[in-house]
């Protein structure tokens, strides 16, 4: 018999890496910001922070990614991770927004270009981050609350998650 004590705590989340399929059976959250290197990465800090409840978490991270690719529509890898992205976000109940200090993340920027006005967003943007200014200019424009750190973007994803009525009673 395992030891309670030693067991994971059981999770009630599924995680959903790109470019991998998903059925939009449960309240879904894309991750968008800078892919860090691991260990202790703030998708995985936001992922654990959430572990606990029925959600899919989509991760846009491709453990098979190769800096060799060309960044181009022509070539399919490419095209797949970003419309598999552009998808994603679309499908997403709530898309959770992490800039790191420590990444330019352009495409982060071009994200939260995309789908600040949608009211289904939040963002974690500490200072020291490049752009901080305009990330919270274009946040109160369209009423997308702005937080400090990962524990806040985690609980601020739990509260959108029941306004949007995303989250049900179980």
């Amino acid at each position: 018999m395992a030891s309670p004590v030693l067991d994971p705590a059981p999770t009630r989340c599924r995680v959903v890496m790109a470019p991998n399929h998903y059925i939009k059976d449960q309240p879904t959250i894309f991750l968008s910001g800078s892919i860090d290197a691991p260990p202790a990465t703030w998708q995985s800090l936001l992922t654990a922070a959430l572990s606990h409840l029925p959600v899919t978490i989509l991760n846009p991270h491709r453990a098979d990614w190769d800096s060799s690719w060309r960044e181009e529509i022509d070539f399919p890898p490419f095209n797949e991770q970003v419309n598999w992205e552009l998808d994603a976000m679309e499908a997403a109940d709530v898309v959770a927004v992490f800039f790191n200090p420590t990444s330019p993340a352009p495409i982060t920027l071009m994200e939260l270009g995309l789908f600040a006005r949608g009211k289904k967003m939040v963002v974690a943007c500490p200072k020291g981050y490049w752009k901080r200014g305009n990330v919270q200019i274009v946040c109160q424009r369209f009423g997308v609350e702005v937080v400090d750190n990962v524990g806040e973007l985690a609980d601020r994803v739990v509260k959108l998650l029941g306004d949007l009525g995303a989250m049900k009673e179980s």
